[in-house]
Formats: C-alpha cells, sequence, structure tokens
C-alpha cells in the first residue's frame, strides 16, 4: 500500500534483492518434459508475488548450472501471500517449460533476510498455484427434525473473494463448490455461483448428525469458469465443524490452499537455486508521533560540535551497517538541511586528515552521506549524461581487451585498443561537457567541500580539485560505468566480457579524473599494458578538461542555464492500452503499445523505438489515478487525465503499476489546473459507473491522490524514513547505553588516557553535549515504544487483515 495513503496504521513492506540478487544461480538442474534434452538446457528465472510475474532474468544458454547474477529492488504494493522463484527453460517451437519454483510465504521471509542461502526447487503442480482469500459466514444450529429429535442444522454463505489471480491477463469468474466432508458416507456437495458483487445471497444447507460434528470439515473450493475449457482451480480451504459449536454465527477471512492443504507430491531432484534477499517491514504510525524525533535530527546541523548531534550520533553507532544514513540522507534532503549538516561533517573529518593526498579516501560518515545523496540527486544526471553513450557500448558489442594474457585467439590489440581509446573519449567527454546538467544540490555540496579543503590545506594548490574529483569522478561516474545497472542506467547486468570492457572504461576514467589533481604527470600503473594504454590519451589538455569541468561544478559562479532542460527518459516499458475510439468496450479495444515518459512528454508508440502514435505533453496532464478493476474487468489499471479524452492504461504487473503512477504522479504534481477530483470508473451506457452520474462532464467523484511537493524529483515520506531511524535506533540500544556511559565517566574521570581509549571506537568532543542529547533520543525513544505499543492493537484472526490460514479454529 501506498504510505501517503494509509490509515491509521500500516504495514509497508519493501524487497531488496542484493548482492546476488534476487536471482543468483542454479545448480544441478533437472530434466525438464518435452524435447528438450538437459544438454541443451537454456534457462532464465522469475519472480513473482504469488502467481503474478514482477521481474525475470535474461535466458541463459545451454547449462545446467546457471549463474544469473540479477540484482532485483522493488517496493511491494499490495498485500500477498508468498515470494516466489520459478526457473523455466526456453523453448523455440511451443512455450517455456517449467523446470521447478522456490517458494517462499511472507511470515518466513525475515528469517532469510540479508542471508545467502541454497533452496532446492520444487515441481509446479496447478493445484498448489494458489492465491487469495475468501470470507466464510458459518452457523450451525439445534433443529427439531420431522420425527420431533433434536438435530444440528449447518448452513454456510460465501460472502466474498479477494486476491484472485488474473487468468489470461482479465479477472476471473469464480464460482465455488462446498462441501461436507467426513466418513465416506457422510459426505455430499453444493454449488454456488460466486459473482462478482460484494455479497452473495445463496447458501448451502446440510443436516448433521451430533455424533459426527467431532469428524466432519467444511470444504469450499473455488473454481474459475473457464466456459470452453476445463475450469482452473483457484484453492480450497477447510473449517472444521467442531468450531462452530460454540459460536452463535461464525464469520471469517480464511487464505485459500493447495489442494490437500498444501501436501507436496514427491518428486526427482529439479536442481537448487541460490538466494539473497533482504526484506523490510515497516509499521508506520501518525505523523505526530514522528514529531519530536525528526526535530532533534533536523536541528543536526546547528549542534556544536557536530559529533553531539543526533544525526552525527546515529551514523556512529551503525557504522558497520552502510545502508543506515540512507534514511537519514533523505530526511536531511527532504528538508533542506543535508548540505550545512554534511559541511560540518566533513569539516570535522577534514581536522583528523593528516595528508591531503588521502582526502575523503575512507568510508566515513562524510563519504556515506554523500555517496547516497548522488545516487538520489544526481540519477537524472547520471541518465541524461552517461545512459545514451553506455547504450551503445552494450548494444554495438566490440571487442576492447587490451591484456595480452586475457586475450583471444584471433583477435587483434591494436584494434581492441582503438575500440577501448573511442568509448572511452565518448565517456570522457560527455561527463566534462555535463556541468550544465549538474544538480544544484550536488553543485552546493562541492562548492563546499573545495572551500573546506583549501581552508585545512593552503598550501596545497591541487587539493581543491581532488576534494570534488573523489567525489564525482571516482564515486559517482566510475561506479555508475562499472555496475549501469545497479544505477538504473541497464535493465539487466551485461554479459562478462562487456562488463570487462566496462571495468576498462571506469578503471581508465578514474584515472583521468585524477589527473586534474595531481602535482605529477602521468600516473604509474602496475599494469604495462595500461601505461602503455594511456600513452595515447594528451594529458595536458585531459588535465585542462578535467580542471574546467571540476571549477564549474564547484564554483561560486551560477551556471548559465539556456532555458532547455535537456529530456530525460523515466520510465519505458510495454502496457496494454484502450483505444480512444467509440468502439464498444472488449478485449479487442485493448492494443500492445510501448509507453515512455519524459520529464517533458508522455508518448505511446506501436514498438519500442518507433514513430510516436500520440504525444502528451507533461504541462497538460490534469491527474494520473488508479482505475477499479471493475471498469474493464482488468487489474493493474490506471488513467492519465489530461485536456483530451483519459488514457486507459493497464501494467504488466502490480510493481509497474505502482512504479508508473509514482513517476507520472511526479513529473506532474506542479501543473497548473490540476484535478481535485476524478472518476475512478468509465462512463458508459449513458452514466459513469462509480457514482451513477449521467452527465459526461460531471466532476469527479473521488478526491485525487495529494502528491507530496519537493525540491527534487523524488517522492520522500518523512514518517517512514524516521520510523526506519527509530528502528536503527532500537537495535543499537546497546550501543547507545555504551556511548552514555562513555559520555558520563570521560566528563567526570581525570586519570590517564587509558579509560578514554576504552570508548575510541565513538567520536565524543564534548562528553557533556553529547549527553544531553542522548538523554533526549533515549525519551524519545520511550515514548515512541509506548506508541506503538498502543497502536499496534491485536489484529482479530480470521479478519481481512489477518485471515485464518488452514484448519485452524
Amino acid at each position: 500500500p501506498k504510505i501517503s495513503h494509509r490509515p491509521l496504521l500500516i504495514a509497508c513492506s519493501e524487497i531488496s534483492c542484493s548482492s546476488l540478487g534476487a536471482a543468483g544461480e542454479a545448480k544441478n538442474l533437472g530434466p525438464v518434459s518435452g524435447p528438450n534434452r538437459q544438454r541443451d538446457l537454456c534457462t532464465f528465472c522469475t519472480i513473482s508475488l504469488d502467481q503474478e510475474e514482477v521481474f525475470r532474468t535474461k535466458v541463459f544458454d545451454k547449462s545446467v548450472s546457471p549463474f544469473y547474477g540479477e540484482d532485483f529492488y522493488f517496493e511491494i504494493p499490495r498485500p500477498f501471500q508468498c515470494l516466489s522463484f520459478y526457473v523455466y527453460a526456453k523453448s523455440v517451437f511451443q512455450r517455456d517449460l517449467p523446470v521447478g519454483k522456490v517458494s517462499i510465504r511472507k511470515d518466513d521471509l525475515c528469517k532469510y533476510s540479508g542471508k545467502e542461502n541454497w533452496f532446492s526447487l520444487h515441481p509446479v503442480d496447478p493445484n498448489s498455484e494458489v492465491q487469495g482469500k475468501v470470507h466464510l459466514e458459518m452457523r450451525l444450529n439445534e433443529v427439531i427434525t420431522e420425527n420431533g429429535s433434536v438435530g444440528q442444522h449447518l448452513s454456510v454463505r460465501i460472502i466474498e473473494c479477494q486476491g484472485l489471480p488474473l487468468i489470461s491477463g482479465q479477472n476471473c469468474d469464480p464460482y465455488a463448490t462446498v462441501s461436507l466432508v467426513g466418513p465416506a458416507s457422510k459426505t455430499c456437495h453444493v454449488h454456488l455461483q460466486v459473482t462478482r458483487s460484494s455479497s452473495y445471497s445463496k447458501k448451502s444447507h446440510f443436516q448433521v448428525e451430533e455424533e459426527d460434528i467431532e469428524k466432519l470439515e467444511i470444504k469450499v473450493d473455488l473454481w474459475n469458469n473457464e466456459n470452453l475449457a476445463q475450469d482452473v482451480f483457484l484453492g480450497e480451504t477447510r473449517v472444521p465443524v467442531k468450531i462452530l459449536q460454540n459460536d452463535h454465527i461464525h464469520k471469517a477471512w480464511y487464505l485459500l490452499q493447495p489442494k490437500g492443504n498444501g501436501s507436496k507430491s514427491k518428486s526427482d531432484d529439479l536442481g537448487s537455486l541460490r538466494l539473497k534477499l533482504t526484506y523490510i517491514e515497516d509499521t508506520v504510525l501518525p505523523s505526530a508521533c514522528y514529531t519530536p524525533l525528526c526535530n532533534l535530527l533536523l536541528k543536526s546541523p546547528d549542534v556544536k560540535p557536530i559529533s553531539a548531534s543526533a544525526a552525527h550520533i546515529l551514523g556512529d553507532i551503525c557504522r558497520e551497517r552502510y545502508e543506515a544514513v540512507l534514511p537519514m540522507v533523505r530526511l536531511l534532503l527532504h528538508h533542506n538541511r543535508f548540505v550545512p549538516f554534511v559541511s560540518a561533517v566533513a569539516a570535522l573529518e577534514l581536522d583528523n586528515t593528516q595528508e591531503a593526498n588521502t582526502i575523503f579516501r575512507g568510508n566515513s560518515l562524510a563519504t556515506r552521506c554523500i555517496d547516497d545523496m548522488m545516487k538520489i540527486v544526481g540519477k537524472n544526471y547520471l541518465a541524461v549524461t552517461l545512459k545514451p553513450v553506455i547504450d551503445e557500448i552494450c548494444e554495438s558489442n566490440k571487442t576492447c581487451e587490451i591484456d595480452p594474457i586475457k586475450l583471444k585467439e584471433g583477435d587483434n590489440v591494436e584494434v581492441n585498443k582503438e575500440n577501448l581509446q573511442g568509448y572511452v573519449q565518448k565517456v570522457f567527454s560527455s561527463i566534462t561537457q555535463s556541468s550544465s546538467s549538474c544538480p544544484p544540490l550536488m553543485c552546493d555540496v562541492f562548492r563546499s567541500l573545495r572551500h573546506l579543503a583549501c581552508k585545512r590545506f593552503p598550501a596545497d594548490p591541487h587539493v581543491q580539485y581532488s576534494a570534488v574529483s573523489s567525489f564525482v569522478f571516482l564515486r559517482f561516474f566510475a561506479v555508475a560505468v562499472l555496475s549501469p545497472h545497479s544505477f538504473q542506467l541497464r535493465s539487466h547486468h551485461p554479459d562478462p566480457e562487456i562488463s570487462r570492457t566496462l571495468t576498462l572504461i571506469s578503471k581508465t576514467i578514474q584515472t583521468l579524473g585524477s589527473w586534474g589533481s595531481l602535482s605529477k604527470k602521468l600516473s604509474s600503473f602496475k599494469e604495462t599494458y595500461m601505461y602503455d594504454f594511456f600513452k595515447s590519451f594528451q594529458e595536458d589538455k585531459c588535465i585542462e578538461k578535467v580542471k574546467k569541468f571540476l571549477d564549474e561544478i564547484s564554483s561560486n559562479v551560477s551556471k548559465e542555464s539556456s532555458g532547455l532542460e535537456d529530456a530525460v527518459v523515466l520510465k519505458e516499458g510495454e502496457v496494454q492500452k484502450r483505444t480512444q475510439g467509440k468502439k464498444r468496450l472488449g478485449k479487442k479495444n485493448f492494443k500492445k503499445r510501448w509507453l515512455k515518459v519524459t520529464n517533458r512528454e508522455l508518448t505511446y508508440h506501436k514498438h519500442k523505438g518507433k514513430e510516436a502514435i500520440c504525444i502528451i505533453n507533461v504541462k497538460n496532464i490534469r491527474a494520473v489515478e488508479k482505475l477499479d478493476e471493475s471498469a474493464f474487468n482488468r487489474k493493474n489499471m490506471f488513467q492519465v487525465l489530461h485536456s483530451e479524452k483519459p488514457l486507459y492504461v493497464q501494467a504488466g504487473n502490480c510493481v509497474e503499476a505502482s512504479e508508473w503512477l509514482e513517476v507520472l504522479g511526479q513529473v506532474c504534481r506542479c501543473n497548473e489546473g490540476r484535478l481535485a477530483t476524478f472518476h475512478p470508473s468509465t462512463y458508459s451506457g449513458g452514466s459513469w459507473q462509480c457514482c451513477k452520474s449521467l452527465s459526461s462532464s460531471a466532476p469527479g467523484c473521488t478526491h485525487c491522490t495529494t502528491t507530496m511537493l519537493a525540491n527534487l524529483q523524488l517522492d520522500i515520506d518523512c514518517d517512514r524514513e524516521t520510523e526506519r531511524i527509530f528502528s536503527l535506533l532500537s537495535s543499537n540500544d546497546t550501543k547507545l547505553q555504551d556511548m552514555e556511559d562513555a559520555c558520563a565517566s570521560m566528563a567526570v574521570y581525570q586519570g590517564p588516557q587509558r579509560e578514554q581509549e576504552e570508548y575510541s571506537k565513538f567520536t565524543i568532543q564534548e562528553p557533556k553535549e553529547t549527553f544531553q542529547t542522548l538523554k533526549q533520543l533515549r525519551n524519545i525513544m520511550e515514548e515512541l515504544r509506548r506508541q506503538h505499543i498502543v497502536r499496534n492493537y491485536t489484529i482479530a484472526y480470521g479478519s481481512l487483515d489477518n485471515p485464518i490460514v488452514g484448519k485452524t479454529s
């Protein structure tokens, strides 16, 4: 669920698959049915939320132990039961064949989070591919039978279903069968049609003998009506009749289960899949609860010394956890407090730096903060500067190996050197000519670093450049060239040969970027072939270009703007779009199109790379909102409301739909004439299907999503970031106590330095100031813990948010 639309208490989930990624490596893949022979196995892996595919890897050719090496990161936009990974064998002449799957229940994700594990593949059985939940109402009454005896009358009503899978891209057409299961002579069945309305009047009725109550189960099976084809099993649930004895009316939600309640069939060894998962789930309280902690963190830039501030303390106690700085950076960015904070932290680091040539080389709080800031703020800057040339390198596939040991038979080292030099020149020119695109906030930080470095080492004329190049070249551009997938410059990791080319380019760019800040000329290299390669560059001209670029992004002079902002592709992909004509509704009215949004316009094309069929200026977009499933009987629909007819679009999956809504919402959030209300359904049959208004121009019946304004092209939820900070502080409570003890000891102890050395892992300049901040943090954390206890009321077992699993009362 989207944080900005949360109720009082909500769990927001995200999944980050890093290192080896969501699909790292498979081994000993078993045979698949069909004509494919095991030695010819070409496989790929998909990631699914329940049965909805959200990502897939590239196809790995002819190996039973493929190394996929893919990374995926995404916010989870809806409730789910399982995260699943499917391995498929690619087939040319028929549909792809499943090799096996790994399915991890949501409740078990935390067990595997942050760890690398091998998982055995299990067979893909259609009867086990279930998702969704069903709302049941059951009653067991005593009745007087015709012969005057007392009997039991059981009634079952299906109220509604939620979360059922898509069938062929559309909502399913479900029906249910209700059975009373027990001894063979006691089993009976009832067939119920389940419509898409929210309530059903049909009930199933059974006469139950008193002695059978302990043995009987109510079994509800859901099926999709396929008309001419065989109906598809959607799931089942079983409820023991005995739980109804003391319940006047039992009404509860039940998770649908596989046939046989999940019993696994025996199978041959299908192989294994190695995964590394990171799963984070935050319970976010109302905004007012976070005000004290947020205010204390935002005061950090003004605290003297900076080491006594709450933000610095957080970085100090979480220095082993690189990701711990990110929520703090986001919070400071949103409130325009990042530059003063990072300037103060950088000044503290420079005070402890003894030599100019080691400036900002370590993994310190300052470098971590600036790294995260560049990734957040510089995302579009990277896309404008590097994406075109990175795409060219990955798609042209020229050989660039210049190491004699790694040359393949038939390779010409001089041709390779020429290829590599051409790519390096393109990347280098793209970077050194990009100063006008550098985000103002990055320029502010670089200007501050330059000033602080000159102040600390006034006798060194080169330090003003090394202070900036150590970030913009070494930690930003060179890293993005090396790993374009991690910076969203490519959708997949490049193959090994392209990776080697990118490694050589990245290495060269690092060296060229450092030339402008070196007092000596051509650097010494360990590899002879790299030394020879660098001789081909005109060093003086490169130094001149680097210094000019560094001056432009870090000087006090404001950059000249042409007034024409470069078009940046923010998102593109294949969607289903409803035609704009007046044909009657139906499947034929949806067509595959390539949708692309830049910071200037939204376009759709017949295919990727083709001319645009329609162009919508983003300034003319008045709202971007979800569309009810009932509008077209399709999930993952959204609408773009602009000056002409609404554009109705179906995304490929829930993650894609969420990303489209976020990107389009952000790009048009400052537009004039934005709508305050919208219709969540369509106008058909002479009225709006949502509110039944007759006029096609009637005002909307639902309030539009309010998109938070910010100076950055970034949607930051401050409450969630503050909750993450609270979680980090809570998980390091012992270190906070140690730091508090260290402050108390240092404030009163007047003996030798031995005592102080025990606390050298903390940065404590002023013990009393630091102690006061720690006390404030502890009081705020205690109140937040109390708020969590108060707000985190127990959700009833059997409710929509906490459905019953399996045969449980």
